[in-house]
This record gives C-alpha cells, sequence and structure tokens, in this order.
C-alpha cells in the first residue's frame, strides 16, 4: 500500500500530466490539427510476469502518453508509479539503496521534439523516490535547433523565479548541475541552452514537494509561449538539416548517458515508454 506522501506525489505528477497534454493538444488545434495523445497503460515486467498495481501489491506500472501531430512531431508525457528491488549491483549507484535494495517510485517524464526548426525541443522531468531515505530530483532543459536568445532567457528567467521563491540558492546550483548534467562529452557541446537540475533532495516532504510542483508550474506556463512564439515561422530546407543533425546528439546522450532511461529499463520499465524521448528522424551526416 502506498502511503500518504507516495500517494500525493503520485496525484501530482498526474494531474500536471493531464494539464501540460491539455495545452499541448490545445496548441495543436490552433495550428489547424486534429492531433491529440494516445495513452497505453503498462504493468511493469518482474522476471518473466507482468505485476500489477502498487496498491494490490504488485509492482506498479504507469501510462504513456504519446502524440504526433503538426506542431509536435512527436511528444511523450509519461507517468509511471513501481516499486521493487534493485538488482545488488544496481542498488549501489542508488541514494539510500546501499545497505536495502528496496524501493518506490513515481514521477512525470515529458519529451517533446518539434515539426519547425524554430522551435525547440524540451525534456522536463520531476520524481520521487523512496529507499532507506526519500528525496525528489527532476528539472527540464531546452533544446533549439536554431537558439534564440529571447527564449533562452525567458526559459531560465521561469525557472529562476520558481527557485527564488523556495530557495535563492537554488537556481545558481541547480542551473549549474544541468549544466555539467546535460552535457555530451565525446562531442564535447551541450545538448541545448541549458535548464535547471535537481536530485536527492530531501528532509522536509512538504517544503520539498512545493518547490518540486512549482518546477512542474514553471515548465507549463513558458514552454507553451515559446511554442506559439515560435510555431508559425517559416524554415528552410537547411534548416531542417540542422533540426535532423542537432537531434543526433540528442539521441546520443539519451542513450549514452541519461541516468532515467538507465533507471528504466534497470527497473524493468515499459519499453517504448522509455524510450519514448528518441527524435522520430535523425541524420548522421
Amino acid at each position: 500500500m502506498l502511503d500518504e506522501q507516495q500517494t500525493a506525489a503520485r496525484a501530482w505528477f498526474e494531474d500536471l500530466r493531464d494539464r501540460i497534454c491539455e495545452e499541448f493538444e490545445a496548441i495543436e488545434r490552433e495550428a489547424g490539427s486534429d492531433a491529440a495523445f494516445d495513452y497505453l497503460a503498462w504493468w511493469r515486467e518482474s522476471g518473466s510476469a507482468k505485476t500489477g498495481p502498487m496498491e494490490e501489491g504488485g509492482g506498479g506500472g504507469g501510462v504513456r502518453g504519446l502524440m504526433k501531430g503538426k506542431v509536435f512531431e512527436k511528444v511523450g508525457v509519461n507517468v509511471s508509479t513501481v516499486g521493487g528491488t534493485f538488482s545488488p549491483e544496481f542498488a549501489k549507484t542508488i541514494h539510500g539503496a546501499e545497505d536495502d535494495p528496496g524501493f518506490f517510485a513515481t514521477g512525470i517524464s515529458l519529451v517533446a521534439h518539434m515539426t519547425n526548426p524554430h522551435v525547440p525541443a524540451v525534456h522536463m522531468n520531476t520524481r520521487f523516490l523512496v529507499t532507506t531515505k526519500r528525496w525528489f530530483g527532476g528539472g527540464a532543459d531546452l533544446n533549439p535547433p536554431l537558439p534564440y536568445a529571447e527564449d533562452t532567457v525567458d526559459f531560465h528567467a521561469a525557472f529562476k523565479a520558481a527557485c527564488d521563491a523556495h530557495d535563492p540558492e537554488h537556481y545558481p546550483r541547480f542551473k549549474a548541475w544541468a549544466d555539467d548534467y546535460f552535457y555530451i562529452p565525446h562531442r564535447q557541446v551541450h545538448r541545448g541552452v541549458g535548464g535547471i537540475f535537481y536530485d536527492h533532495l530531501e528532509g522536509d516532504f512538504d517544503t520539498n514537494f512545493a518547490f518540486t510542483r512549482a518546477v512542474g508550474e514553471a515548465f507549463l506556463d513558458i514552454f507553451p509561449r515559446i511554442v506559439r512564439r515560435r510555431m508559425g515561422l517559416a524554415w528552410t530546407p537547411q534548416d531542417e538539416a540542422e533540426l535532423l543533425t542537432w537531434r543526433g546528439r540528442y539521441a546520443e546522450f539519451n542513450l549514452v548517458y541519461d541516468r532515467g532511461t538507465l533507471f528504466g529499463l534497470k527497473t524493468g520499465g515499459n519499453i517504448d515508454a522509455i524510450l519514448m524521448s528518441l527524435p522520430p528522424r535523425v541524420t548522421w551526416a
């Protein structure tokens, strides 16, 4: 059975998903498209068997939301709530699981790849994990093939405001963490223009949960505004070539370095949901 904190976190992530998907579908309608999210529920694999809902003592599962439209070439918005036991080796890499490999995790994960090269791709996730410790993590980063300074400034300003309302030390720390995390060492480039990234935010549940909600609200406020600002711009074949080449860098990062991808694969998650972050089209010259 889920405890009060676990239930509250899961409910928030599911509510945020619903509101994000509603807003993204509204953008599609504004563009003259009737695209809508397709939802697929899944249960977590446990060995060769699928386990049931957490409330019934199972290993949990989630819902994969996917939309392919006119503005959003491919966008995935997933919520999962899973629990179980880490493998001994993987437990050594997880905060608080070194001595006890049991875990609970719930969270939302979003990646949007846009049709128009002038509209930035984006990633956002927030999560709540329970091992022998309890903590929140997450963040968001903007990934434009054709960067606009105005978009970068506005994106960072939205998350700085969310951070500053809770702790003035959050933004400089979490921005630097994002700059370090969203970096592709073998290319020696950042995959985008940054954002914020935080992990192992533990201590007072209510305080940290409030901050995590603020991160989600900041995303829901700023990203649709940036999309609407750029989605009507014309683009050239050269712009699209830049988009497809840039997507290759994004795919490399997610397959080689991304912690969320590794966590999902190591804990028996849904493969289609885990790999929804990969772009629909990509070019390696």
